[in-house]
């Protein structure tokens, strides 16, 4: 059955727990910033809440384990509540995928923290290996997903901030071909020689995000 599967069949549990803590995060984030700069659309829908029930996407969700990518439920902003519409949506959108980067770096921050002090030493092996799988993919999965958001593509949070970013008449222009952008992600996804020249491009920033995040951690705790 893991041929069927992006992740071996013994990490589904695992995987399924970091999902359901970054989607919900990502989620929340982006429902608490609309929500304090004046929105009240997330709020009315329910979104201001850390219920995963209500962020996720069962459809995302499963797309995850069988292709590798996915989504949870979007939360509905309205731009024009904004007090500083343009900056403001930048920081909406932005709060997001940032998320995902700060649970990574305390899923880091722990791992530097049981090989500081021990934890792991005289703990059950099964335990002991289950803590190591969950944190291993709670940062790889989290700076995965941070990345992921941030490309330009629609409805991902980097095309949200891009918008924001250019001028009205280019902004429209664009809006003429949202419709085929999920084909455009298709192609690149499921296409080896598309995806190794851009998602696989972008997810090797994975490395020097870990390298700086362990600098700081070893400024911390130590070597």
């Amino acid at each position: 059955m893991d041929r069927f599967l992006v992740f071996p069949w013994e990490y589904i549990p695992f995987v399924f727990l970091v999902l359901l803590i970054a989607f919900t995060l990502h989620e929340f984030a982006h429902a608490f910033a609309a929500d304090r700069f004046g929105d009240p659309t997330p709020r009315s829908m329910g979104r201001v809440t850390l219920n995963p029930r209500v962020h996720l996407d069962v459809l995302g969700t499963i797309l995850i384990f069988l292709v590798g990518f996915g989504w949870a439920k979007p939360v509905l902003v309205n731009r024009g509540n904004f007090k500083h519409p343009r900056r403001m949506s930048i920081i909406v959108s932005l709060v997001g995928p940032l998320s995902n980067l700060l649970v990574a770096f305390v899923g880091l921050t722990f791992v530097y923290m049981f090989a500081h002090f021990g934890w792991l030493e005289g703990m059950n092996p099964g335990v002991a290996s289950a803590v190591q799988t969950f944190l291993s993919l709670l940062v790889y999965l989290n700076i995965i997903l941070f990345l992921f958001n941030l490309l330009p593509l629609p409805p991902l949070d980097g095309y949200r901030i891009l918008q924001e970013l250019l001028p009205t008449g280019i902004r429209i222009k664009l809006q003429q071909y949202e419709q085929w952008s999920i084909f455009l992600l298709l192609l690149i996804v499921f296409i080896p020689p598309l995806y190794a020249v851009t998602l696989g491009q972008v997810f090797a920033l994975r490395e020097p995000i870990m390298a700086a995040m362990g600098a700081v951690l070893q400024l911390i705790f130590g070597p």
